[in-house]
């Protein structure tokens, strides 16, 4: 009886480690989509490093038509800070960061009044804040500098955080807006049971679960604000003044282009876009359950 036991485990065991192998093995939709992931990742990035490749070259490769490069040129990204653009640098992360906290500070109480409180003409200011994301700083250019021209703020980093932080306003009003009012009101209120007041409740219930709108609008605004060109191009004139994206320009001249330095200031400006991305990933998870923890 004995042996017939074993004899039948035996069967039954070599079949279950089977099924756990055949378990494992991916699917064939699995395999597809993962493949098409690849692909489709592999198209966004090769532009990327076909940048990186070309700030890495000499001047006398620059026409090869080979993909890698003979000899790697290092000093082009160290030329970057001995060439005066770190400066240039340094006023894009004022800018950006600037433009991003003045948004974040203006669409937040707006975005959550608007969400609690149901006010005469609330569905209009909806639709009017809507409806400013249709107009483009290019189509009002004149206008612009004209406004900050009386005001004596050309060739301001004050002028291009207002800017910047005017025309992405509309876009964290909407986001945050459809966040508070997703979250329910009975969570405010056992707050206020708590002892909490309005502030108390907004900012720890409320405000924690709204945090994956708060980074959307932060990434949106921040990156709107990085890669801005136009307007900056023509509210600032002095050289010390401009950000990075118009700094880069000077390397375009009439009839060549400085393309292994031009890439290599690119490089160098997508790292902190890298680095934000990298450090907010963590915290859009943090956000989602802050609110359950407290």
């Amino acid at each position: 009886m004995a042996v017939q036991t074993m004899s039948k485990a035996g069967p039954r065991r070599q079949s279950g480690h089977r099924g756990r192998a055949q378990r494992r093995l991916p699917r064939v939709k699995t395999v597809i989509v993962a493949a098409a992931a690849y692909i489709v990742a592999f198209v966004f990035l090769f532009p990327y490093l076909v940048m990186l490749l070309t700030s890495l070259r000499s001047q006398e490769s620059l026409r090869e038509v080979t993909f890698w490069p003979d000899e790697w040129v290092w000093s082009n990204l160290a030329n970057f800070w001995t060439s005066g653009l770190a400066g240039n640098l340094w006023v894009t992360l004022k800018v950006a960061g600037g433009s991003t906290i003045l948004v974040l500070l203006v669409a937040l109480p707006a975005a959550y009044y608007s969400a609690r409180h149901k006010f005469r003409g609330r569905t209009a200011f909806l639709i009017l804040v809507l409806i400013t994301q249709m107009f483009q700083p290019t189509a009002m250019l004149v206008g612009i500098y004209r406004e900050f021209y009386q005001f004596g703020l050309v060739d301001s980093i004050w002028s291009l955080i207002l800017v910047n932080g005017g025309f992405n306003l509309a876009f964290a009003v909407w986001i945050l807006n459809a966040y508070f009012a997703s979250i329910p009101r009975e969570l405010e209120e056992a707050a206020f049971i708590d002892g909490n007041g309005r502030f108390g409740a907004l900012f720890r219930i409320t405000l924690p679960l709204a945090m994956p709108g708060v980074i959307t609008a932060l990434i949106f605004t921040f990156i709107a604000a990085w890669n801005e060109f136009v307007v900056a191009l023509t509210l600032t004139t002095t050289p010390a003044n401009q950000p990075l994206t118009v700094a880069l320009n000077s390397f375009i001249g009439q009839y060549q282009v400085d393309w292994q330095n031009l890439f290599a200031g690119s490089v160098i400006a997508t790292i902190p876009v890298i680095i934000l991305f990298a450090l907010i990933e963590r915290k859009v998870v943090g956000g989602l359950t802050a609110g359950s923890i407290k």
